[in-house]
C-alpha cells in the first residue's frame, strides 16, 4: 500500500489509547500519517480524519520490513501496549533491517509512565506465575489481561470454570474466548477504560473474589481497578510490566514538533476548582459547587467525600497538597493539553474556614507561577459548621470568638472563652468535648451553657443543651461543633472579673496572694513590663518569679502569649501556682528551679525578665543569648553589687537599645489625721536587646 506522502512521513504502530491520542495530535496539526492497527475494532475506534492512512492487520517482521520498503517513512512511533513485546522486537528488527540498505528510518517506542507499586497488592513477573498463584485461590476471578493470554488461564480446567474474562468487543477476542472453551456467561466483552463505580459493579455483579490485570498505567484503566478491588474487599494479582526504555508522549511530540516544524500540543490549560462542600447533605452544597462537580472530568478529595459523586473520567481519594500536585503534573503530562480537563478538589465546609484550601491555592499558584503547571484556579466557598450551627439556635456569630480544636491543642482554652460572651468551637469529637468541660470547670466557669450539634445537615443531626459537668460524660463519637454562652464576660464578680480584658497592665498588690515572699511592687511591674515591649504572640522567662506577680501580669496581657515563671524556693513556686489559678491562667507555667538550670528545655523565649538572679546573672544572660540572639532582656536591681555588674555588662558590647532606669516610689500611710509619704527602696531598671558583635549600641 502506497501512502502517497511527502517526506519526513511518520508510522504510528498504535492499538493504544497513548498511539490513538498521537493521532490526534497530528490530525489536529495537519500532517499526514500512517496508523498500523492489528485488528478492526483497532481502527473502528479511531476517529476519522483526512490526514491519517491506517493500515489494518498484524505483520511480522518481513512484512513490516516489506511495508517500510514501499512507503517512504522517516519516522516509525511503537505506540504499542507494554506488554506486547513480541510485537516491539519485530519493529525494531525491521527498522534495523531497512537501516542496513540504507532507508535513514528514525525509532521512537512510546513508553507509558510508570505506575506506582501497590503494598496491598500481589505482583508476578509472568502470566504463567500468576496462573500458578490462582490455584491456591478460591471463588470467582475477573481476568482482564486480554485474550491473548487465555490460553495460560483456560488450561486448566478447574480455574477455568471460575474465570469472568473481559476482552474487547471484537470478533477475534470473542472466537478466541469460544475456542479455549469460555461459555457465554463467562465473556464480557466490553471496551474500556472503565470508571472505579463500573469496576465494582462487575466486581459486585459476578461475585468476584480475585481481579488479575496488567500493571498497564493510568491511561489503561488500572488505577480505577484497584480502587474498586479495594473497596469491594477483592484480592489483586498484577502482572508487572515489563521494564522499558523509550519517550514519554510528550517527549515523542517534541521530537515530531521539531521534526515537522510545527506545534503539536496547543495549550489547553487544566480548569482547577477548590469547591467546599459546605456540610455533610449534598442538600447543603450551593449551586455553583453541583454545577463544578457535574462538570468535572476528575474529582479529588477524602474518600468520604467522593463515595457517591461519579466525575466523567476518574476520582482520586487526594488531599494532601503534595499528592495533588504530583497527581496534576502526571494528568497534564498525560492529557498532553490536547483538551481542557476540568478538575474539581473537595474539601468538607467552608473553603475558606478552617480548610487545606488555602495552602493547597498557594502552592498551585506558585506551580502555575513556575511553569510546572498550566492552569487556572478559582474557589467556591460552601457552607461552615459554624455558620450552619448559628443558624440553627438563632445565635449570630460576627460578633463571636471562633476557634477550631480539631486536630489541634488551643493554648489557655479556658482564657478564649472567658474574654468572650459567645464563642464558637470546631471538634474533633467527643474527646474534645471532655476536654472542654474539664477546662471550664477547671477555671470556675461551670454556669457556661454549652450547645454542640452532631452530624450536622443529615437526617441524624443532634443538638445538645450541656453543662460542663455533662460534657466531661459525653463519650458518643462524631464531629462535633459547639457554641459556648459565657455569663461571666459580663460580670464584674469572680470569676469573670478575672477575664474582663483590661486595655493597660498595672493589678494591684493587694491583688495577688503575697504570704512571706518578697514581690516587685506596683510601679517597678509597670516600668518593667513596658520596658520589655512585649507583643502578640512572645515567650516570656519571668527568672526569679517570687510571687509571680510580673508572670501573672503578662500573662493577662494576651491568651497569646506564653510565660514560664522560673523560682527556686519550693514556697515561692508553690505561691506562683497559687495566683496561676487564682486568675485562671493556662499560659502561665510554673517551673521550680534555679535559673540557668531548666532554661534550655524550655521553648527559645522572645523576652526575659530577670527579678533575681541567685547571683548567676552572667550565667543566665549567657544561656539566654544562646536561646535567641534577638531576646528582649530587662533586668531589675536593688543591690549595689548587681548595680556595678550591670554597668560592666553594659560596657561589654553585643547589646543594643540599652538603657538603664533609677525608679523610686514613694506611697502615702495615714499617721492619725495626716497622710505621710513612706519611701519604697529604689529600683534600677535595666533594659536591652541582645545584638550580634559590633550592632551594638550602648545607652546609659
Amino acid at each position: 500500500m502506497k501512502t502517497g506522502m511527502s517526506e519526513k512521513q511518520t508510522v504510528i504502530f498504535a492499538g493504544t489509547t497513548e498511539g490513538r491520542r498521537l493521532s490526534e495530535c497530528l490530525a489536529l496539526a495537519g500532517i499526514v500519517h500512517t496508523v498500523c492497527v492489528a485488528t478492526e475494532y483497532g481502527e473502528v475506534v479511531l476517529p476519522t480524519a483526512s490526514e491519517r492512512c491506517v493500515h489494518c492487520g498484524r505483520m511480522n517482521q518481513k512484512e513490516m520490513e516489506a511495508f517500510f520498503r514501499d512507503n517512504s517513512f522517516s519516522m516509525v512511533v511503537d505506540a504499542t501496549h507494554p506488554f506486547a513485546r513480541d510485537v516491539t522486537d519485530n519493529i525494531r528488527a525491521a527498522v534495523e533491517e531497512q537501516n542496513r540498505a540504507g532507508a535513514g528510518l528514525s525509532y521512537l517506542r512510546l513508553v507509558r509512565d510508570e505506575a506506582r507499586r501497590e503494598g496491598d497488592v500481589a505482583y508476578f513477573e509472568s502470566n504463567e506465575a500468576c496462573q500458578k498463584a490462582l490455584a491456591d485461590t478460591e471463588g470467582n476471578i475477573l481476568l482482564t489481561t486480554g485474550s491473548k493470554e487465555l490460553p495460560i488461564y483456560c488450561g486448566n480446567e478447574a480455574l477455568r470454570s471460575r474465570l469472568y474474562v473481559r476482552v474487547l468487543p471484537a470478533v477475534e477476542s470473542i472466537q478466541i474466548c469460544r475456542r479455549q472453551g469460555l461459555l457465554g456467561r463467562q465473556i464480557l466483552a466490553m471496551q474500556g477504560p472503565f470508571t472505579q463505580q463500573m469496576n465494582e459493579a462487575v466486581l459486585q455483579q459476578y461475585q468476584i473474589r480475585c481481579l488479575v490485570t496488567k500493571e498497564s498505567g493510568a491511561s489503561g484503566g488500572y488505577p480505577e481497578k484497584l480502587a474498586a478491588a479495594r473497596q469491594t474487599g477483592v484480592k489483586v494479582f498484577v502482572i508487572g510490566r515489563p521494564p522499558q526504555e523509550g519517550a514519554s508522549f510528550s517527549q515523542v511530540c517534541q521530537v515530531l514538533e521539531a521534526l515537522y516544524g510545527r506545534k503539536l500540543l496547543e495549550e489547553a490549560p487544566m480548569e482547577i476548582t477548590l469547591a467546599g462542600l459546605g456540610m455533610g447533605s449534598p442538600a447543603c452544597r450551593t449551586r455553583e459547587v453541583e454545577e463544578a462537580i457535574d462538570q468535572a472530568d476528575i474529582l479529588l478529595g477524602a474518600e468520604r467525600m467522593l463515595a457517591h459523586l461519579q466525575p466523567r473520567l476518574e476520582k482520586r481519594p487526594y488531599y494532601r497538597t503534595e499528592e495533588i500536585l504530583e497527581y496534576l503534573r502526571e494528568v497534564q503530562d498525560q492529557n498532553c493539553l490536547l483538551e481542557r480537563r476540568r478538575v474539581v478538589v473537595l474539601f468538607s465546609g467552608d473553603s475558606g474556614f478552617y480548610s487545606g484550601c488555602q495552602s493547597l491555592y498557594l502552592a498551585l499558584q506558585e506551580e502555575i507561577r513556575t511553569g510546572g503547571l498550566q492552569a487556572v484556579v478559582r474557589v467556591l466557598p460552601g457552607i461552615s459548621s459554624v455558620a450552619y450551627l448559628a443558624a440553627c439556635i438563632g445565635e449570630s456569630y460576627q460578633d463571636a470568638a471562633i476557634y477550631s480544636m480539631h486536630g489541634k491543642t488551643i493554648h489557655n482554652l479556658a482564657g478564649k472563652i472567658g474574654r468572650s460572651p459567645k464563642t464558637f468551637l470546631l471538634t474533633s469529637g467527643a474527646k474534645d468535648i471532655r476536654q472542654l468541660g474539664q477546662v471550664l470547670t477547671e477555671a470556675g466557669m461551670s454556669k457556661c451553657q454549652i450547645l454542640a450539634g452532631a452530624a450536622l445537615s443529615y437526617d441524624s443531626q443532634q443538638l445538645l443543651q450541656l453543662t460542663p459537668a455533662q460534657c466531661m460524660e459525653l463519650w458518643e463519637e462524631g464531629l462535633y461543633t459547639c457554641f459556648v454562652r459565657n455569663p461571666y464576660a459580663a460580670s464584674d464578680g469572680n470569676p469573670g472579673a478575672s477575664f474582663r480584658r483590661r486595655l493597660t497592665h498595672g493589678m494591684a498588690d493587694t491583688d495577688f496572694i503575697r504570704e512571706k515572699v518578697p514581690m516587685t511592687k506596683e510601679e517597678v511591674r509597670s516600668v518593667s513590663i513596658c520596658k520589655l515591649r512585649l507583643t502578640e504572640g512572645s515567650v516570656v522567662y519571668d527568672i526569679g518569679s517570687g510571687t509571680g506577680s510580673v508572670a501573672v501580669e503578662i500573662a493577662r496581657l494576651s491568651e497569646d502569649i506564653e510565660v514560664y515563671a522560673l523560682e527556686q524556693k519550693a514556697e515561692a513556686a508553690a505561691l506562683i501556682g497559687k495566683n496561676r489559678r487564682r486568675f485562671h491562667l493556662y499560659n502561665l507555667t510554673v517551673i521550680h528551679a534555679k535559673a540557668p538550670d531548666q532554661l534550655d528545655q524550655l521553648p527559645a523565649a522572645t523576652h526575659a525578665f530577670i527579678g533575681g538572679s541567685g547571683g548567676k546573672l552572667r550565667e543566665i544572660l549567657s544561656v539566654l543569648r544562646q536561646r535567641n540572639q534577638e531576646m528582649r532582656v530587662v533586668i531589675n536591681a536593688i543591690s549595689l553589687e548587681t548595680i556595678c555588674e550591670l554597668r560592666e555588662l553594659l560596657s561589654m558590647g553585643g547589646i543594643k537599645d540599652a538603657e538603664l532606669v533609677q525608679l523610686q516610689a514613694s506611697r502615702s500611710r495615714e499617721a492619725g489625721s495626716y497622710h505621710l509619704m513612706q519611701a519604697e527602696n529604689p529600683v534600677w531598671i535595666c533594659s536591652f536587646t541582645f545584638a550580634a558583635e559590633g550592632d551594638g549600641q550602648q545607652e546609659s
